[in-house]
């Protein structure tokens, strides 16, 4: 199979295209209409439905319905798994061709119809116009890149050559995987971890966010257009509690795919160590968690670029990033100047209806959510200064203004905890050697930044800044699939460098073969 090489998906020009503009506004339109559908659970490819539901609602219009889910039970948890497990005997033995196939098809109904489910993530999770268009773009990214890797894969293994032998080197499928993905990328994770399993031979129990499940269900939707056969991919919306429970502890589950929080994650990896009876494996876990992330200011810093990325770090989709910038580390040189420089470009976002296209920010996931960030910057008043920011923003929707609060020392709760909302505790260095003693001083390791013009210094930071993705003079946000591969180190998750040359090994055993040839 030919292929060109691989490029990221250019994103739309919502400012400068009118074109680009009419399709989003077509698009939304046209979802707009389908609000408040039902939706069943899909079982080996069979809509089946409950008498319990789930509903997902628009966060900007918290009264509004989005989609109305049967959700499952214990049973039907075990029924999936049992159903993936059976159309794993013969997915696996499916040719890679045929499942690389799969995922280009897939790649062009995503392209197709891209402002169709960015509409989607803008009703549903409340993503502005360019942060969906981000999130397709970046789903179409995992299934062109992955199915060029399964390819490579598939492909002859260097092997040291023994004299009097052929041998060679096979990547295999594990088994049924567990796919559970975040509300804050409900297309792009979700696809980027479905289309991995697949293409490597797994078949999938989806069990999407209670907060963004209808994404997941018209991204199924795509994969029957494309032809998965029924059973190789499972949907199926279910509490994460005892159902969730289930899915990870169930002996025929070969591995959990995992994106979401610290604390989920840990539980995750914490039953999927256990062995359940009947079980003849050690279960994989793919598990990218939360982070702390930090932005160090140097003094030696384009303090104009350096707000301007901080700004942007912070307060895309509302910082319900694991990515996201919380915490800007300033060399004391230039801390009050920094400060007014980004004061000035935080005022000037603008908050409101995710659908209006004039917003930066749209809403906050949901009530607890906006709850809970509002309770940490009542924390952050004790432990700094407000600059800007620092409560609700107006709207009937979940909207907090974007909140910069200064002075907060290394180790108060605010420069510690995750608080995934948009709220910037900015902390002041005596020096750039202290500033990276203060961004490793968190028990996460995902995404960084460092803005100098001192070469000295980004070699230092690249030795000893401690996180899986780091940036000089640039956002800590926005990796991209092939040139940026994206996983964090210690509670920041396992490392799984999604859109890397090692992904699909996650879901893959390899198999050595040796034949003595005959003299």
């Amino acid at each position: 199979m030919q292929l060109p090489e691989f490029k990221n998906e250019p994103l739309s020009d919502f400012k400068g295209n009118p074109e680009h503009r009419r399709r989003m506004e077509g698009a939304l339109e046209e979802v707009r209409k389908e609000l408040g559908r039902g939706y069943d659970l899909v079982i080996g490819g069979k809509r089946v439905k409950t008498q319990d539901k789930l509903f997902s609602y628009n966060p900007s219009h918290p009264d509004q319905v989005v989609g109305v889910f049967s959700k499952a039970d214990a049973a039907l948890a075990d029924g999936a798994i049992r159903t993936a497990d059976e159309a794993f005997k013969t997915w696996s033995h499916t040719s890679v061709e045929k499942r690389v196939e799969l995922l280009f098809k897939t790649s062009r109904i995503l392209r197709e119809r891209k402002y169709y489910y960015e509409a989607w993530m803008v009703y549903e999770v409340g993503k502005t116009w360019p942060e969906a268009d981000a999130d397709v773009a970046e789903a179409i990214d995992f299934t062109e890149f992955y199915g060029r890797e399964m390819l490579r894969l598939a492909g002859p293994q260097p092997l040291t050559p023994v004299p009097g032998e052929k041998n060679y080197l096979r990547y295999i499928p594990l088994g049924v995987g567990i796919v559970i993905p975040p509300w804050n990328f409900p297309l792009a994770i979700l696809a980027g971890m479905t289309l991995a399993s697949i293409v490597a031979g797994n078949p999938a129990v989806m069990k999407p966010s209670s907060d963004s499940p209808t994404i997941a269900y018209k991204f199924l939707e795509v994969l029957e257009e494309a032809g998965v056969p029924p059973g190789v991919v499972n949907f199926l919306p279910c509490p994460g509690g005892t159902v969730g429970d289930v899915l990870v502890g169930h002996p025929r589950t070969r591995y959990v795919a995992f994106t979401g929080s610290k604390e989920v994650g840990l539980r995750i990896n914490e039953l999927a160590a256990k062995t359940a009876p009947g079980q003849i494996w050690v279960k994989r876990v793919i598990a990218e968690m939360g982070g702390k992330d930090s932005i160090v200011v140097d003094s030696e810093a384009d303090l104009e670029a350096a707000a301007e990325g901080v700004a942007a770090a912070a307060f895309g989709y509302q910082g319900q990033k694991c990515s996201a910038c919380s915490r800007a580390i300033v060399v004391e040189a230039v801390y009050e100047t920094f400060l007014e420089k980004l004061k000035q470009r935080v005022a000037q976002i603008t908050v409101g209806p995710a659908e209006r296209p004039e917003n930066y920010m749209g809403p906050v996931i949901n009530a607890k959510a906006k709850q809970s960030i509002l309770e940490y910057i009542e924390v952050g008043k004790k432990e700094g200064r407000v600059i800007i920011g620092g409560g609700e923003a107006a709207g009937g929707g979940h909207f907090i203004q974007p909140t910069v609060i200064a002075d907060i020392p290394p180790t108060a709760r605010l420069a510690q905890e995750e608080i995934f909302g948009p709220v910037l505790a900015v902390i002041r260095a005596g020096n750039f050697d202290e500033a990276l003693a203060i961004a490793n001083n968190t028990e996460y390791g995902l995404t960084g930044a460092v803005y100098t013009k001192d070469r000295r210094k980004l070699e230092k930071a690249t030795e000893e800044f401690f996180v899986g993705n780091l940036y000089f003079n640039r956002k800590c946000t926005g990796a991209l699939v092939g040139a940026h591969p994206f996983g964090g180190f210690n509670m920041s998750g396992t490392d799984s460098k999604g859109g890397g040359h090692d992904y699909l090994l996650l879901f893959t055993q390899a198999k050595t073969i040796a034949e003595r040839l005959s003299p």
